[in-house]
């Protein structure tokens, strides 16, 4: 597997099945549900999610015509899309995926119930599945998900934020649910506690890496290829890990520069601020960190026999620190 491309034509069928899910899942009787979930679930998400669940399961030799594996897969892709809903709330977020978010179009109270609705959909298609490990796991995953919303808002506007309070934000808000789809994947095919555990491992440093990656993106990408405004976390007083980094190893002015800019927000400085993030080394740091975790979630895939889906899990990884949007 050597680029995106060749992912997408390994995991076509797989995604089209979850696809024709989330498509029937989505029908309301209520007009604006179908229009603003529709809106973000077809904005051009990568998928990584969903397609973990489809992946982890191949990867346990899993074999189950009730469809079980693209069901939860498409409960995970509406957790996720409920999630993004209410971040570019709180965020007051203009773009999201190269255009208009949801709020801005339709006004943040039908965004925020939009997002209740797919949070409650997601809930009805997980009894479906009949397990209660899963039913257990996405409950737990949810509620993690929400405290790490309001952590990330104890964050805001804080420059005294540590590097291990921003760790426990990006476990809870992104990582947790790369780790619940992963798991899933064992827990469909009965893998046993050690494979779940691997893969829960594999899914949560990949989320990890991942989130990473997004905060180093923010001050180094080209907006047209991100899908947002580079600069956005700056913009909202996020001290992400760049901004932590840079904070510790800058010069006194810099570090007036960065704590001034964490407080009140904004893009008045964005160069002198990116600048600085550059000569203190923070996106190499930033980046190492991703790598490290990159390569955790690789080695936990030895606890998998040898398949085609093991591989693309690998490849997963490797493009997670290794993509430029």
């Amino acid at each position: 597997m050597n680029d995106i491309d060749d992912l997408k034509a390994f995991t076509a069928d797989d995604m089209k099945r979850v696809n024709a899910v989330i498509e029937d899942h989505l029908r309301s009787d209520v007009v604006l549900i179908n229009q603003l979930a529709a809106h973000i679930i077809h904005s051009g998400g990568k998928r990584l999610r969903p397609m973990l669940v489809m992946l982890a399961a191949r990867a346990c030799g899993y074999n189950d015509s009730a469809g079980h594996d693209a069901l939860m897969a498409a409960t995970i892709e509406f957790i996720h899309t409920a999630t993004l809903l209410h971040d570019d709330v709180v965020d007051e977020s203009e773009m999201r995926r190269g255009q208009q978010t949801a709020s801005s179009i339709w006004g943040n109270e039908a965004a925020v119930l939009v997002g209740d609705y797919l949070y409650s959909r997601a809930f009805q298609m997980m009894v479906q599945a009949r397990s209660l490990p899963i039913m257990n796991l996405l409950a737990d995953t949810t509620n993690t998900i929400a405290q790490g919303e309001v952590m990330q808002l104890l964050n805001i506007n804080d420059p005294d934020t540590s590097e291990q309070r921003y760790h426990q934000v990006i476990y809870s808000k992104t990582a947790c649910l790369f780790e619940a789809a992963a798991r899933i994947g064992g827990i469909l095919t009965e893998a046993g506690n050690g494979t779940e555990q691997a893969l829960a491992d594999y899914g949560k440093h990949l989320g990890i890496a991942f989130q990473l990656v997004d905060d180093a993106l923010d001050y180094e990408a080209d907006s047209e290829e991100l899908g947002k405004n580079v600069g956005d976390d700056l913009a909202e007083g996020k001290p992400t890990l760049p901004l932590i980094h840079a904070l510790e190893r800058g010069n006194s002015a810099q570090r007036a520069l960065i704590r001034d800019a964490i407080e009140n927000g904004g893009l008045e400085r964005i160069d002198a601020i990116t600048q600085a993030i550059r000569d203190t080394g923070a996106l190499e740091y930033t980046h190492r960190q991703a790598i490290e975790h990159a390569e955790r979630a690789k080695n936990t895939l030895d606890a998998l026999p040898p398949s085609a889906a093991r591989d693309a899990l690998v490849f997963i990884a490797d493009f997670a620190v290794e993509r430029s949007y």
